[in-house]
C-alpha cells in the first residue's frame, strides 16, 4: 500500500531536530501539518507529484522557534501607531514623533513607544521636546522597556498630573526643580496618563495581534507565551483578541496566555483568574491544525529594572559618587503576599511566571516557589522566572532543585552604552559583574527557556542566540572584549532553550519545540548552516521560510 504522499519535504541540507538527543537529520517530510517522515530516504518515498520539494543547497532547518516571553500585540499596535524603535538618538526620536503627527492629523492623541533611555540626558526625556512639536494634542510613549512613559505637557494636564500630585505607589514621577512634572512617568506613574489615552477597540487589537503574529512569524517563531493578558499601561484586556483570532481559524502560531497579576489587587483575583482560564479554553479553529490558544499561566511583575532604580535588589544601590544609598529598590508584592499567592496558584494548578530582575525579587521568588512545593507537593506546573538581570550566586542551584525555569532574555547579556552609562554606577562592580548568569544556570542544571520581550527588544532569536554565545552585541566590531565571556552558551543549549525547553514551559512539548514524527510541523529554514559558520557570524543568519502546523507562514 502506498504512503499518502507528503505536502512538503526539506531536503539536501542539515536539519537540527532540537530533541533529547540534539540530534541531526538529513531530511523533513511534512504531511497534513505534522512531521510524517525524517531523514533524506524516509522523506523522499514520500514525496508525491504535488509536493513541495525544498532543496536547501547549504542553508539548514529547525524547529520554529518558540518565544517564552514576548507581547505580540503590544509590539503590533506599536508597528501600527507611533513607532520609535528606529531612532538612534533623541533627535531622531522627536523627528519621528512630528512626522507621525503631521501624518495622522485628525488622531486626538499620539499614542505609541519604542524610545530608549540612553538617548536623553538623565534616561528622562522632557515634555518640553515634545511640546515644541506636538503642541495642542495630548502624546503618550512608552519606552522601550514598558517601564517608563514618556508624556507632552497637554497630556499631563488633561491627566491632572502638577507639582502637588504625589508620586503612586509602585511609580514615581520625574520633576523638575520647582516640584512640576518633568514629562516622565516611571512605573506606576505611567498609569496616571495612560489610563486618559484612548484604548485600542476590538477590531483595532485583533489587526495589532495579527500584525504582531506575522512579525514573530518573520523570525521564525511558531509559538509563544504572551507574557501580559490582561489591561495594562493604557491597554485593555488582550484575551478577547486572542479567543476571536482562534474562533476565526486567524491564529497560526500556538499560544500560552499568561494571565495579568493586577498588583493593585489581593488573593481576592484568583477566583477572577480560574474563570479566564475556563474561557480561553472554549474557542477552536474553525480550520483544523490552525493556532491554538491555552490561558494556563499567571504573570506577576515583581519588581522594576535597574535603570529607574526599581529593581528589588538584597543590598542598596550606588550613587554618581559610589556610595551605597539607602535604595534597595521595591518589589511590588511583599515577600508573604507573594508567597500566599504563588501557593494558592499552585495548589489550582497554574503555572507561575514571575518578572524578577534584582537579586532579591528573584530569591523572593524562589522562596514562594519553595513555600508551595512544601504546602502541596511536587506537581508540573513549570514555574519560570524571567529577566534574572542579577542573582545571587547562592540562588543559582536553587533553580534546578526546585524544578523552575530560568527563562533567558539572551539579547540583554551584552555591555551596550545604556548597560554602561545606567547600570553600571548604580550596581556597583561585583554585582555588575555577575549579571545574567545563564552560563552557571545552564551548567548548575537549570532549565532553560528563551524569550525576547519584544517590543523591549528585538523578536529575532538569531540575534539573541549570538549574543548567548559570543556575549558581545550583534553589531560590535571584531575584537570588542565580551561580557562575562564565562556565562556565554554553547550554540547548540542556546538554541535548544529557544525551541526545545521555551515549548516545555509553554506546556507544548507533546507537540512543538523539536522536529519529530507526529508532532505538529513547525519548522524555520535559515540562509545557512549556523554550526558551519563562524560563530562571530551567527547574527548574520536570517529566516528564509517558515512553516507553522505545515502552513507556509513566511517565505523570503
Amino acid at each position: 500500500m502506498t504512503a499518502t504522499p507528503a505536502d512538503l519535504v526539506l531536503l539536501g541540507g542539515p536539519c537540527f531536530t532540537a530533541d533529547a538527543a540534539r540530534s541531526w537529520t538529513s531530511g523533513v517530510a511534512v504531511r497534513a501539518g505534522v512531521i510524517a517522515a525524517l531523514g533524506a530516504r524516509d522523506a523522499r518515498t514520500l514525496i508525491g507529484p504535488r509536493t513541495r520539494v525544498v532543496e536547501l543547497a547549504g542553508r539548514s532547518a529547525l524547529p520554529g522557534f518558540v518565544d517564552a516571553h514576548v507581547h505580540p500585540v503590544f509590539g503590533g499596535a506599536e508597528r501600527l501607531r507611533c513607532d520609535l524603535t528606529a531612532a538612534c538618538d533623541a533627535d531622531e526620536a522627536v523627528a519621528c514623533v512630528a512626522a507621525y503627527a503631521a501624518k495622522h492629523p485628525d488622531r486626538p492623541w499620539i499614542v505609541g513607544g519604542g524610545w530608549s533611555m540612553d538617548q536623553f540626558p538623565g534616561a528622562a526625556p522632557g515634555r518640553a521636546l515634545l511640546d515644541a512639536v506636538v503642541p495642542d494634542r495630548p502624546v503618550f510613549l512608552l519606552n522601550r522597556d514598558h517601564h517608563d512613559a514618556w508624556a507632552n505637557g497637554v497630556a499631563l494636564r488633561i491627566a491632572g498630573v502638577d507639582r502637588d500630585t504625589p508620586d503612586p505607589v509602585g511609580g514615581r514621577i520625574a520633576r523638575e526643580p520647582d516640584g512640576s512634572p518633568a514629562g516622565t512617568l516611571h512605573e506606576e506613574a505611567a498609569n496616571l496618563v495612560g489610563r486618559h489615552a484612548p484604548r485600542l477597540s476590538e477590531d483595532d487589537c485583533l489587526a495589532a495581534l495579527l500584525e504582531g503574529q506575522r512579525h514573530l512569524h518573520s523570525f521564525g517563531v511558531t509559538g509563544w507565551q504572551d507574557a501580559i493578558v490582561g489591561a495594562y499601561l493604557g491597554y485593555d484586556d488582550i484575551l478577547p483578541a486572542y479567543l476571536r483570532a482562534a474562533r476565526e481559524g486567524l491564529l497560526t502560531g500556538h499560544v500560552t496566555g499568561a494571565l495579568w497579576w493586577d498588583r493593585n489587587r489581593g488573593l481576592e483575583q484568583i477566583a477572577d483568574l480560574v474563570e479566564r482560564r475556563a474561557a480561553a479554553a472554549a474557542p477552536a479553529s474553525p480550520r483544523p491544525g490552525r493556532g491554538r490558544m491555552r490561558a494556563g499561566t499567571v504573570k506577576i511583575m515583581q519588581d522594576g529594572i535597574c535603570e529607574n532604580l526599581t529593581a528589588a535588589m538584597l543590598d542598596p544601590y550606588y550613587d554618581a559618587a559610589g556610595r551605597a544609598t539607602g535604595d534597595r529598590g521595591h518589589g511590588y508584592l511583599d515577600a508573604a503576599l507573594l508567597t500566599q499567592a504563588v501557593t494558592r496558584l499552585d495548589a489550582l494548578g497554574f503555572q507561575v511566571h514571575v518578572h524578577a530582575i534584582g537579586d532579591r525579587a528573584v530569591r523572593d521568588c524562589l522562596d514562594a516557589f519553595e513555600a508551595a512545593h512544601a504546602a502541596n507537593g511536587a506537581a508540573d506546573n513549570r514555574h519560570h522566572i524571567a529577566h534574572l538581570q542579577v542573582v545571587h550566586p547562592r540562588d543559582v542551584p536553587r533553580f534546578r532543585k526546585l524544578g523552575v525555569t530560568a527563562t533567558m532574555q539572551m539579547l540583554w547579556a551584552a555591555e551596550d552604552g545604556q548597560m554602561r552609562a545606567l547600570n553600571k554606577p548604580v550596581l556597583g562592580p561585583e554585582r555588575y559583574a555577575g549579571q545574567y548568569p545563564f552560563g552557571a544556570l545552564c551548567r548548575d542544571g537549570a532549565m532553560l527557556a528563551a524569550g525576547s520581550d519584544w517590543p523591549v527588544s528585538s523578536p529575532d532569536p538569531l540575534q539573541a542566540v549570538h549574543v548567548a554565545v559570543n556575549r558581545v552585541e550583534p553589531q560590535a566590531p571584531p575584537g570588542t572584549v565580551p561580557f562575562l565571556p564565562e556565562q556565554a552558551l554553547s550554540l547548540t543549549d542556546a538554541l535548544a532553550a529557544y525551541t526545545a525547553g521555551s515549548a516545555r514551559v509553554c506546556h507544548a512539548e507533546s507537540f512543538a519545540g523539536s522536529l519529530e514524527i507526529g508532532k505538529r510541523a513547525d519548522l524555520a529554514v535559515l540562509d545557512r548552516d549556523v554550526f558551519a559558520a563562524a560563530r562571530s557570524r551567527i547574527a548574520e543568519a536570517r529566516v528564509v521560510l517558515t512553516v507553522a502546523a505545515g502552513e507556509v507562514v513566511c517565505e523570503d
